[in-house]
């Protein structure tokens, strides 16, 4: 079982700047590719960012693309998400999630996941 943490979330303006981080307790993400998701308020949920295991490749939403960076840090087991030039159709709650495979690939959909983490609330302010 891999329990993921986020943090990072909160009010911002627009134009602004926030910096997500997703750490897991207990167990290294070497292993796993990891995804950040988010949903809005009466919206399913969607792909933001992917990032492969061993820090290959990444692929992010046509949505966030130059805005929102993923990144991570095996050494310190965290995933980021940067996320830059907020607009408030940004706000929503942003979701870490983790994928156990074999292979460098990236993943997009969110029934590729094995694990989630609880959520953190992003709001962008006009």
């Amino acid at each position: 079982q891999v329990q993921l943490v986020e943090s990072g979330g909160g009010l911002v303006q627009a134009g602004g700047s926030l910096r997500l981080s997703c750490t897991a307790a207990g167990r290294t993400l070497t292993t796993y590719a990891m995804g950040w998701f988010r949903q809005a308020p009466g919206k399913e949920r969607e792909f933001v960012a992917t990032i492969t295991r061993g820090n290959t490749n990444t692929d992010t939403a046509e949505s966030v693309k130059g805005r929102f960076t993923i990144s991570r840090d095996d050494a310190k087991n965290t995933v980021y998400l940067q996320m830059n030039s907020l607009k408030p159709e940004d706000t929503a709650v942003y979701y870490c999630a983790a994928k156990s495979t074999l292979f460098t690939s990236t993943y997009t959909r969110d029934r590729d996941y094995d694990y989630w983490g609880q959520g953190t609330q992003v709001t962008v302010s006009s």
